[in-house]
């Protein structure tokens, strides 16, 4: 994921919306009806634009909301978008009702006042919702404030086939003495895809000896001390990865693929129920298990967005709010769809709700929670703003 300068964006004046916010519900369902929501989110998944385009259909019959999805490539592209459309003046009508965004895009359009809100903690379904269990009220540790409404858990698992290896490596050390008995058998998506600067963060997590510090801003002191091991460790591995480190695979999807295809044995996930939902639709072996490090993986929200200047904003919070309903949350974890973790409170939830999570079938390559464990928490944002761009001079290539 490229990020869109924090610097730049607080160069724009912010920008308070006048549009109202969803105090009466049944108003904005009623100006909903008949609106178009352009919701602009990562298009690389067939089995994620899949589940949104049910989506669409959803509010389409239930609302009257036709929801266009424009697929993206990078979150950042969306994101100066809006700041364009602000430094133009353009403060409605714009081009974006809806993005699919956390970590540095979400600081980043908060900061330079590019966000419709607060709306998130005023939707119906947000009581639905399990806030003191997810991590949903900060967003990569900048509190969310209304300003973004969560549908997804995500956590960091491996992806590996039994069929060629032994069993889990347990840290990111272990990783790398597997990868140097295996030369070629490992890699990564190249950043700024998102799963590629995920496993530079979960490598930094990992390696740290102290991860406190990781919660707060980045300082060029903190920076330098902290990062070491990383790069010591990337030092190390590069040129033992597949194609010994000159070239990487340009996303999630083309990672799993090289699984598919027997080229690599081991690969990084941000969806617990990914291996399983791939192995469901045939595009990996059913001997592709998945396991988390010793001392726990990352894990985060994932969240939407209005931006300040969107024509549809009734339309969507309803498609916002939908995702938060039970049918779409169980639709969204059942690993046939998308395997992703919900963010609701099963106590909070109707015998009848309950019974549709409790009837998934999670699948033979999904770890339960108890074995997932607790989610580590994201580092802020200019710790992966500064890694990334520093990778790209140490390691990048061109693809």
């Amino acid at each position: 994921m490229r990020f869109l300068s924090l610097a730049a964006a607080l160069l724009a004046p912010a920008f308070a919306s006048a549009q109202a916010l969803p105090t009466d519900w049944n108003a904005v369902v009623d100006e909903a009806r008949g609106q178009t929501v352009y919701w602009n989110a990562w298009g690389g998944s067939t089995a994620t634009n899949d589940f949104i385009a049910w989506v669409g259909e959803r509010v389409q019959d239930d609302y009257g909301v036709t929801l266009e999805h424009v697929k993206l490539s990078d979150t950042a592209d969306a994101v100066t978008r809006v700041l364009s459309e602000q430094q133009a003046g353009l403060t409605s009508g714009g081009a974006i009702d809806l993005i699919w965004i956390n970590g540095a895009n979400f600081a980043s359009m908060k900061d330079a006042g590019l966000l419709f809100g607060p709306f998130a903690e005023s939707l119906p379904n947000r009581e639905l919702v399990d806030v003191e269990g997810k991590t949903v009220t900060t967003d990569f540790t900048v509190p969310v404030d209304g300003m973004e409404s969560p549908w997804a858990m995500a956590q960091v698992v491996f992806m590996y086939d039994t069929a060629d290896v032994d069993g889990p490596v347990g840290s990111m050390a272990a990783l790398l003495e597997w990868a140097m008995s295996h030369p070629g058998r490992f890699t990564y998506p190249q950043p700024p895809d998102f799963l590629g600067t995920t496993f530079l963060k979960q490598a930094l997590v990992d390696l740290a000896d102290a991860t406190e510090v990781l919660a707060q801003p980045a300082t060029d002191e903190t920076y330098a001390d902290v990062t070491a091991p990383l790069w010591a460790f990337l030092d190390q591995l590069t040129p033992h990865l597949w194609r010994d480190g000159r070239a990487y695979p340009a996303t999630g999807p083309a990672q799993m693929q090289l699984i598919a295809d027997g080229e690599v044995d081991i690969a990084i996930s941000f969806s617990p129920g990914e291996a399983t939902t791939a192995i469901a639709n045939n595009q990996l072996p059913d001997t592709v298990r998945t396991f988390v490090l010793d001392r726990g993986t990352i894990g985060n929200a994932s969240f939407v967005a209005i931006p300040f200047n969107s024509g549809a904003t009734s339309g969507a919070m309803v498609v916002a709010n939908f995702l938060l309903s039970p049918e779409a949350q169980a639709r969204a974890q059942d690993p046939a769809v998308l395997g992703y973790g919900t963010v609701l409170n099963m106590d909070a939830l109707s015998d009848t709700d309950r019974a549709m999570f409790e009837a998934l079938d999670l699948g033979i390559a999904t770890l339960s929670p108890a074995e997932l464990g607790q989610a580590i928490a994201e580092p802020h944002p200019s710790w992966m703003t500064r890694i990334a761009e520093d990778w790209q001079t140490r390691y990048g290539v061109l693809q």
